[in-house]
């Protein structure tokens, strides 16, 4: 059983993770850094459909879940776009990720989905926002008055 204490950094940590490989995936892709991409070796030409905009959405919402900001969204449309992913460029070889090579958009796919429903845990912007509007929208304090 794992100690309550720990289940809100796990899961930030999890969301962090989760984010740096989704933009390096991105980034390997649009500027062709980190060996470029995985298909190509080299960065995927601008605005070509699907693979620069695919690569548009893992660089920025790779950002926006590593740092926890607007990380539903942001998670929810990554899963989509690596549901989009495995349906439409992977199954279609074979059914099973091993043979047709899915793999990662499975997982990435299934990742993204698990932050989107369980949000993005304590460290996050998104937390830090909400804390501060919670704290900016309570009424003050009524002063203490002294009986007569």
């Amino acid at each position: 059983m794992i100690p309550a204490q720990l289940k809100a950094p796990v899961l930030s940590l999890f969301r962090i993770v989760t984010g740096v490989l989704f933009l390096c995936h991105g980034a390997a892709s649009i500027f062709g850094v980190f060996g470029g991409n995985p298909a190509t070796g080299g960065a995927v030409p601008f605005a070509t459909w699907p693979g620069w905009w695919a690569a548009l959405i893992q660089l920025v919402c790779g950002a926006l879940v590593l740092l926890g900001l607007f990380t539903r969204p942001a998670a929810l449309l990554a899963s989509g776009s690596m549901a989009y992913a495995y349906f439409v460029v992977h199954q279609p070889d074979h059914l099973m990720p091993m043979q047709n090579g899915g793999e990662l958009a499975a997982l990435f796919c299934w990742s993204f989905l698990l932050v989107a429903v369980l949000g993005p845990g304590n460290w996050a912007l998104d937390a830090l926002l909400a804390r501060r509007r919670s704290t900016a929208t309570e009424p003050a304090a009524a002063p203490a008055t002294v009986p007569v």
